[in-house]
């Protein structure tokens, strides 16, 4: 073997060996262990009714592969914690506005249904308070209202202006840039703490409450028992629906029930696996939970999860009443606010300043770490490395005669 035949297996094996050791697997190598995941803060911000979702894993890219990308974010996720306490499956991702529709179609396949924002795409879901999701798709290019949360580019009265206006407000936040922590405007988050009349929430769960007006089944009955009416009723949890958005998470939905202006006494949930129960009055309530409110001799606003029975005691005795349907948002609000965090890579520096905020929910967009001693330039290495290879390989080839860099003969 010549000497230089010897050096074109050497390169051959180099190629191999460069390939072998590719982005992909090198970085399932490197990966920090993100222990923020898994710590009781992390655990404390899921029961308080935040959400992490998707953001992006560093060795790969959304335009190259999205489907690999969805596949290993929601994975890494998934194994670390709950998305939501409402599901355990990740639901919400960040995408990029350089993507078609089919790459969209392809990040949903692997349970990413709700991509955001502001991303390019024609439909679009909440771009402005009229802008109504009316098919799944329309939640691929979820907009962005209210602006920034950080200091100096926020805007109170933007905020304000779009709850005001109504539907699903979004607002865009990122805790850490190069190292340095990002002060976030106080005002906002004030207002939005306290005084907002909207929903406070997030997007899967917003997203899944949506899905309810796709397909739903209730059973409703009156009875007549010891001079009391009493309004059974339940949101059923059925194969058909499930199927219909099979990622949805099971969270409270609120029913508006006219009950011709009599007056509810007590709500009960019964026969369930915690035995017999009161729902709480929620009149104002701004965080999805279970319970009931009406104003006096109008409707009964009832928030109740999928597969609850519910026992409705009425003040007086009545034959009639009629399920009106879902409200646009649970409580009946006519708005509904999330927060957006980008690059989410330390649980505890993105939240430390929000820990007096219990109203606010966010949904955390999480990013994984390097590991010490990786770098962000390994890829490129790896590819140039490859690249060299290869055009080694040619010459050589072409040195003896052979390829497509060789001289043909006249």
């Amino acid at each position: 073997m010549s000497s230089g035949s010897r050096l074109l297996t050497i390169l051959v094996l180099g190629t191999l060996i460069s390939v072998t050791w590719s982005p992909p697997v090198l970085a399932e190598l490197e990966w920090e262990d993100d222990g923020w995941l898994t710590t009781s803060l992390a655990t404390d911000k899921l029961e308080s009714g935040d959400e992490f979702g998707c953001y992006q894993m560093l060795h790969l890219s959304w335009n190259l592969d999205p489907g690999a990308m969805a596949i290993e974010c929601r994975e890494y996720i998934e194994s670390k914690i709950s998305a939501s306490k409402w599901g355990n499956n990740t639901i919400s991702t960040y995408s990029p506005s350089s993507l078609t529709m089919a790459q969209h179609e392809i990040m949903a396949r692997q349970g990413l249904v709700v991509h955001g924002d502001n991303n390019g795409l024609e439909e679009t879901a909440w771009h402005d308070s009229q802008d109504v999701p009316n098919d799944i798709w329309d939640w691929y290019n979820l907009g962005r209202r209210g602006g920034s949360l950080e200091q100096t580019i926020g805007s109170l009265d933007e905020v304000k202006s779009a709850v005001e206006e109504g539907g699903l407000v979004n607002l865009y936040w990122v805790g850490r840039m190069d190292g340095a922590s990002i002060r976030y405007d106080r005002d906002i988050a004030n207002y939005l703490n306290d005084d907002a009349d909207a929903w406070l929430t997030t997007w899967g769960e917003s997203w899944s409450y949506w899905t309810v007006d796709r397909c739903y089944e209730f059973s409703d009955e009156l009875a007549q028992n010891d001079n009391q009416t009493i309004l059974y009723f339940e949101s059923l949890l059925t194969d058909q629906c499930k199927a219909a958005a099979p990622e949805a998470w099971n969270v409270p939905i609120t029913w508006k029930i006219d009950l011709d202006g009599i007056d509810v006494s007590e709500v009960r949930i019964i026969n369930s696996e915690l035995g017999d129960y009161n729902l709480s009055n929620i009149a104002g309530a701004r965080n999805s939970a279970e319970g009931w409110f009406q104003i006096s001799g109008e409707y009964l606003h009832l928030s109740v999860m999928n597969g609850h029975q519910v026992e409705i005691i009425l003040a007086q005795e009545t034959d009639y009443h009629d399920i009106m349907g879902r409200s646009q948002f649970w409580n009946n609000h006519s708005a509904a606010v999330t927060i957006a965090s980008h690059h989410t890579s330390d649980l505890f520096l993105w939240s430390k300043g929000f820990t007096d905020y219990s109203s606010i929910k966010f949904t955390w967009l999480v990013e994984p770490r390097l590991a010490d001693g990786y770098s962000a330039w390994m890829p490129i290495a790896v590819i140039l490395i490859t690249s060299s290879s290869i055009m080694g390989m040619l010459y050589l080839l072409k040195r003896e005669g052979m390829g497509l860099l060789a001289k043909k003969e006249s």
